[in-house]
């Protein structure tokens, strides 16, 4: 069949993600990627779910529902005799726009990556201990702004904000623009509220991940945060992929996390294997510069559900919640240009001979992850892009 012979790049058979197309003059719907195109599942598995603008009423239908339609989608494209049924509902990734793939309930950010902590630690109290005291004892997060999440290769306005200044704050465009690369997880099934979720029941609500880019003005951040933490810095704008790859297709990257010293208190308890192997990647104008790697992650993705909800907060379909930067331990694995640059004391320096700080206008930020799949095979997880565009007039 064409579409198993083509290029896959890890959107093969194992890979499948979900996500929401529409090609004119029809409404968005939900299909699956395999290789260089899109399967239209609402006239393939008959099901009116699959012709919604959100994947959120497949994922409310819970893990079942999902390994069913996993196995489904699977068989209808591995299958020679349904060849010619499916061709005509296939459409290549060019011929289609791409949307927010799900509606975004909540958003939670964490801060999970020793390494990353460590380094801002340093960056801003050098004379102290990097990590503050509650740091290794849970995953400390902020509640981010839901209604500024934005699919990938959505234009980031440069925000503006109240800066800093020996003589006073004033309000103007930011001037330390920055990136943080990280991995989000999508939940599925609800929860009740005031019953808290155990990382154990991970599985049965989250129902799958993708790449985020949770942009950060830094100098608005550094003069609002105190005593309550990111606001502005971090509300103007939050990136993710386009597709979300299923749980089910990451089971050959499951890894165990790093030792945690001391050991968490019990309801935060680490299962099997609660790691992932990814490898991300950050590119700047077409430009690697780090490759942050997520299986060092101190904080696990269980561990982040079973805080969030630890006392008592409901999950909801569209749930995001997102790792925080990820970075490890070498200079080229740095999540962020606060890091890569040590807060812009050490610009890059770019292969056009160009160097950078933070972000200019005009520059563009690419993220892509790779992970290990089922017999040697290779998960791609859908890129998320954003270019930074100047920040509006003054009014």
């Amino acid at each position: 069949m064409v579409w198993l012979d083509e290029e896959q790049a890890g959107f093969g058979i194992e890979h499948l993600p979900y996500g929401v197309f529409s090609k004119a003059p029809d409404a968005p719907r939900v299909g699956v990627r395999i290789a260089g195109r899109v399967l239209d599942l609402a006239p393939v598995l008959d099901d009116e779910v699959f012709a919604a603008g959100e994947l959120n009423g497949f994922m409310s239908r819970g893990p079942a529902f999902w390994r069913t339609t996993r196995d489904r989608v699977t068989e209808l494209l591995d299958d020679p005799r349904r060849a010619d049924a499916v061709a005509p509902h296939l459409h290549r990734i060019e011929d289609v726009r791409l949307h927010l793939p799900f509606q975004v309930a909540d958003y939670v950010d964490f801060y999970c990556s020793l390494e990353h902590a460590s380094n801002l630690g340093r960056i801003f109290r050098p004379d102290e201990e990097p990590l503050k005291p509650n740091w290794r004892h849970l995953p400390v997060g902020y509640h981010g702004r839901a209604g500024t999440v934005v699919v990938s290769g959505t234009p980031v306005r440069r925000p503006r904000g109240l800066l800093g200044r020996p003589g006073g704050p004033v309000f103007g465009p930011s001037e330390r623009l920055d990136i943080e690369a990280e991995v989000g997880f999508v939940v599925g099934t609800p929860s009740r509220l005031g019953e808290p979720v155990p990382g154990a029941a991970f599985a049965d609500h989250v129902f799958g991940a993708v790449l985020v880019n949770d942009w950060s003005a830094r100098d608005i951040q550094a003069f609002e945060y105190v005593p309550l933490g990111p606001f502005l810095g971090k509300s103007f704008a939050t990136s993710v992929a386009a597709w979300v790859t299923p749980l089910a297709a990451l089971d050959a990257a499951r890894v165990a996390g790093p030792r945690q010293d001391p050991p968490p208190s019990p309801h935060l308890a680490r299962g099997e294997a609660a790691g992932l192997n990814l490898m991300l990647e950050v590119a700047l104008n077409g430009e690697a510069v780090s490759r942050p790697p997520f299986a060092g992650m101190y904080w696990t993705p269980d561990q982040m559900l079973a805080h969030m909800t630890a006392n008592g907060a409901a999950l909801r379909t569209g749930d995001l919640f997102a790792s925080g930067t990820v970075s490890g331990a070498a200079a080229a694995e740095r999540g962020s240009l606060i890091e890569l640059t040590w807060n812009g004391a050490e610009p890059l320096k770019l292969a056009d001979g160009g160097r950078r700080a933070f972000l200019e206008d005009g520059d563009e930020v690419v993220l892509s992850a790779t992970a290990p799949g089922p017999d040697g095979a290779t998960i791609a997880l859908a890129p998320v892009a954003g270019r930074i565009e100047p920040a509006p007039t003054s009014r």
